[in-house]
């Protein structure tokens, strides 16, 4: 899985054997921004940069900054956006973006920090990062997984934690599977796919794009041995009900955020009867799971079923965690 904040994480490590790089973080946004809380962007003299702040604004004028000699302090928080360091000068979008910007001096200790946020962006694990204005990161230290960036800042102090990307496991390849796959590789997730069946990997095994990790395993066996952290999605999408209703069985039992099965209608109903009478799920349990799956938006081929799918995914994952209140920071 390459999400697009382990390209930058990886790209600044690379940089900062012999460049100085700039990491910013987007901390909060305010009204209607771009970008969520947690993205990342990194730079170095000369124009480069990757990732991304904004539609291109924010990065051509911390480029033009940053040529001009500014952002020298180890750490800092500046905003864009009203009361911002453009204070003439709005957003496009109008939204307030407030960001961390942290300079890592060349050499093997800076690769090493940004080794260490690859490692938990890459993995499902979480970091708590501390820093005291205008200093070097203070505290970088492992915690328990948390399913969106969670920030809080003053004018004296930065607390935030960076999370591994979100995981989509996929029960069984299909047409449907293979278009969601793709989506979910576009969209920053570690995408899973388990299929078990060999006739079935005959058909659809070379079709998976780059990104996609194949487990040769039984969906339900998988779970049940893995299990899953919460910023986890679980989808069956083959209409086969020993693997749907398998896979469900043991998903209700995980952590996953979303849980949902392919299926009309009436095959939802029945799948739902099955899992009551057969499975012994309780109300509770059978709650969590979508079914029918996915948006409402008259979905006919496959290409559009795994977007319905996919969208409605990206809806429950931006409802988890609430990212705590910045400071209203007047910064110049």
């Amino acid at each position: 899985m390459q999400s697009l904040d382990i390209q930058v994480l990886d790209r600044a490590g690379q940089w900062a054997a012999n460049d100085v790089v700039w990491l910013c973080t987007v901390l909060s946004t305010f009204g209607s921004s771009p970008r969520p809380p947690g993205t990342l962007m990194a730079l170095k003299q000369g124009g480069f940069y990757c990732g991304s702040l904004s539609g291109g604004c924010v990065e051509e004028d911390f480029m033009a900054r940053i040529e001009a000699g500014d952002f020298t302090q180890p750490s800092q928080v500046v905003r864009y956006g009203q009361g911002g360091l453009t204070p003439n000068r709005a957003l496009p979008c109008g939204g307030v973006l407030d960001i961390l910007v942290e300079r890592l001096a060349p050499g093997a200790a800076s690769q090493q920090y940004l080794q260490q946020m690859q490692n938990a962006v890459g993995g499902a694990t979480s970091l708590y990062k501390h820093i005291v204005l205008p200093g070097p990161c203070q505290t970088l230290t492992p915690r328990e997984y948390a399913s969106n960036t969670i920030a809080e800042y003053d004018d004296n102090t930065v607390s935030l934690t960076v999370s591994a990307a979100p995981r989509l496991v996929i029960a069984g390849l299909s047409a449907v599977a293979l278009f969601c796959a793709d989506f979910a590789v576009a969209l920053g997730f570690e995408t899973l796919v388990c299929e078990s069946r060999e006739e079935v990997l005959a058909n659809f095994e070379s079709s998976l794009s780059k990104g996609v990790v194949l487990v040769r395993e039984f969906p339900a066996r998988y779970l049940e041995k893995h299990g899953c952290h919460s910023g986890t999605a679980v989808v069956s999408l083959t209409h086969d009900p020993r693997v749907d209703d398998m896979t469900l069985l043991e998903a209700v039992n995980t952590d996953a955020f979303y849980i949902g099965a392919m299926g009309s209608e009436r095959n939802s109903q029945s799948r739902m009867a099955r899992l009551r009478e057969l499975g012994e799920m309780t109300p509770a349990q059978l709650a969590r799971i979508h079914a029918p799956i996915g948006m409402d938006i008259g979905s006919k081929t496959p290409a559009e079923i795994a977007l319905s799918v996919l969208a409605d995914i990206v809806r429950h994952k931006n409802k988890l965690g609430a990212i705590k209140p910045a400071s209203q920071l007047a910064l110049a």
